[in-house]
């Protein structure tokens, strides 16, 4: 049956059949009621020269690949030879890198910068060396299955291979390109039955409250409230440094997280869960007064270089977290186990799970209990100890209480 459709990236298309084939042909018009009236009345004429057989493909939609497939054989004759001569050949389908290029072009309007970076990254490297010459119809499921393998492969260079997670990510693209494509040229996507690969819990490394002090202990003293807030609010780099003054509320005690900073430039939270706000304990709300005194009159940013801009994660990274780490003789890790362990610290100090996710900006409590809870001794015992002194505490006072009832008649 034919219709007007609506594409992901907000435009219409008609979607119609011509000789068993089922058509989908893509306009640059958005979705208004005046749009689809227009496409409405244009597909009712495309399938009234259907039905009497005049329907001509290339005359409707000249810039369709399809065009050519559907071409009325010439006349003979010296004009048929001259217009065949003169009409341009056409590919039926498109090269992955041809499809690709217009896939990212549709739906890179929707991502972030940064997201967007990732995912050309990815495009680029890794994909159009791989596939880029090939028609998109002939990439098969065998195709798909052995570049898989050749990424989970050990990497000469380096001595290492790929992780599941990364591969998921690179063939996670390849789906979403191959999966358009086959919808738009009616082909089957190589990607089914193709399920990602198992990716492990998530493996991380807090600090220990004591660790925590050692680390306080050795930075330069300018640097204590930064850190001090990344280790007891949670807070993603992204957050931490693109926190603004505006943002933070002494009179609630509170920090609204309404703002990221990613490679240079201020966006959105993560996600929806992400944009929340943070209580702050005493600690960190004399931290923050602290910063005020240095950089409250200097940059609308909390945090800043001496001169009022915002800070550059890399040269924080490089200048004060690996070089204070070895001071303090701790093992290396990266400054995301910041936020790691204010969820270790504020479990192993009895806070409401529910509390801390909302804090952390994760949706529910599933990840608390399944990366967080292994570091936190009174959440993981499995010897049953706990419900003995539960029982003892309870069963025993009243097994006590019932002997001297005995004794007492």
């Amino acid at each position: 049956m034919s219709s007007i459709r609506r594409h992901h990236n907000g435009k219409l298309f008609f979607d119609f059949h011509y000789q068993g084939v089922r058509c989908r042909e893509y306009t640059r018009l958005d979705d208004t009621p005046r749009n689809r009236r227009l496409m409405e009345e244009a597909l009712k004429r495309i399938d009234a020269e259907i039905t009497l057989g005049t329907f001509d493909y290339a005359k409707t939609f000249p810039n369709s690949k399809r065009a050519s497939r559907f071409a009325k054989p010439a006349t003979p004759g010296a004009g048929a030879e001259t217009n065949a001569a003169q009409a341009p050949p056409q590919k039926e389908l498109p090269t992955f890198d041809e499809f690709a290029e217009e896939w990212f072009v549709e739906n890179e309007v929707t991502w972030k910068r940064s997201y967007r970076a990732k995912q050309r990254d990815i495009l680029e490297r890794y994909l159009k060396p791989a596939f880029g010459k090939e028609v998109v119809s002939g990439i098969r499921k065998s195709h798909v299955l052995k570049y898989r393998a050749q990424l989970a492969k050990v990497a000469p260079d380096t001595g290492k291979a790929a992780s599941p997670s990364w591969i998921n990510q690179v063939l996670n693209l390849l789906k979403q390109i191959l999966d358009e494509a086959a919808d738009r040229f009616d082909f089957s996507t190589p990607f089914r039955g193709i399920k990602p690969l198992r990716v492990g819990r998530t493996q991380i490394d807090p600090f220990s409250l004591e660790e925590v002090q050692r680390f306080l202990d050795a930075l330069p003293p300018q640097w204590r409230p930064y850190f001090i807030v990344r280790f007891f609010t949670g807070m993603r780099t992204s957050e931490a440094d693109g926190l603004k003054w505006q943002y933070v509320d002494f009179n609630r005690r509170e920090i609204h997280i309404r703002e990221t900073r990613v490679h240079g430039e201020t966006q959105d939270p993560k996600t929806d869960g992400s944009a929340r706000s943070i209580q702050m304990s005493g600690m960190v709300e004399n931290a923050l007064r602290e910063q005020w005194r240095m950089t409250g009159q200097l940059s609308s940013y909390v945090f800043c270089s001496r001169l009022g801009y915002p800070l550059i994660y890399r040269n924080v990274n490089n200048r004060i977290w690996y070089p204070t780490l070895n001071k303090a003789g701790l093992r290396r890790r990266n400054p995301y186990q910041t936020r790691h362990t204010a969820a270790t610290l504020w479990l192993a100090a009895g806070e409401n799970p529910e509390w801390i996710a909302r804090q952390m900006g994760h949706s529910n409590t599933k990840m608390l209990f399944t990366v967080y809870s292994r570091f936190v001794p009174n959440l993981t015992r499995q010897d049953g100890s706990a419900m003995e002194r539960l029982l003892r505490s309870r069963l025993d006072t009243a097994h006590g209480a019932s002997e001297e009832v005995d004794h007492a008649e």
